[in-house]
């Protein structure tokens, strides 16, 4: 491995490790610039490659001083909000300066099915509310499958369950230039594919939440 990757990834893993149990607002304040940057960069290609790399390491790099104070903060309202809705995990990550939310799969579809059954529609129309009261956010939605079946079968799947979640956000008012979806088939899994609790947990759909370019200028600028 390149020392210089594995200099970032072990930079990363240590102000994860040191910043557990800290409000967004502290490990925002804690984490310098440079060192948010490498952070963003390794939660970003966690997410799946280029892309979330590229996101991620733009997060990070204004993790630190008081602009990651203010982003902080205001990811600790929104993750107060979000923590309200039956069906969602959510949690903090790139040490606080984005949300991550995971639906599980059963709550939002029926077996096999990429149309959102009725079930979801309460959760959905709370997360909605919650994305239109945070406007200086992006959003990043990914599908995600258990290991059954083919990729013929599962990334068309995954990428249909991420779009129906897209579909039904814009429908409840978020605007569309502030969402990307994508599915990832069974290629990240987050449990052991050979149990049926674990392909349960592979089955879901998970929302990134993260700040938008006003977010980061006006954070830049003490707002």
């Amino acid at each position: 491995m390149n020392k210089n990757i594995f200099g970032a990834l072990a930079l990363s893993a240590a102000l994860l490790l040191s910043s557990c149990g800290a409000s967004n607002t502290v490990k925002g304040t804690g984490v310098g610039a440079g060192a948010g940057g490498a952070l963003g960069a390794g939660i970003g290609a966690i997410l799946g490659g280029g892309k979330g790399a590229a996101w991620g390491a733009g997060i990070g790099a204004v993790v630190g001083g008081g602009a990651g104070a203010i982003i902080g903060n205001k990811m600790d309202k929104q993750k107060e909000e979000l923590e309200k809705i039956n069906g969602a995990q959510v949690e903090s990550v790139n040490d606080g300066q984005a949300i991550k939310v995971t639906f599980e799969s059963g709550i939002l579809f029926a077996t096999n099915s990429s149309s959102l059954n009725s079930a979801s529609q309460s959760a959905l129309s709370q997360f909605a509310t919650s994305l239109r009261n945070h406007p200086d956010t992006d959003i990043q939605i990914t599908g995600h499958t258990d290991s059954s079946g083919s990729d013929a079968i599962n990334n068309p799947l995954s990428e249909k369950r991420a779009q129906a979640v897209y579909n039904f956000l814009l429908q409840q008012g978020v605007a569309g230039n502030r969402m990307t979806s994508s599915g990832m088939g069974s290629a990240q899994p987050v449990a052991d594919n050979n149990t049926s609790a674990g392909k349960a947990q592979n089955r879901r759909v998970e929302v990134y939440i993260h700040p938008n370019e006003k977010m980061i200028q006006d954070a830049q600028a003490g707002k």
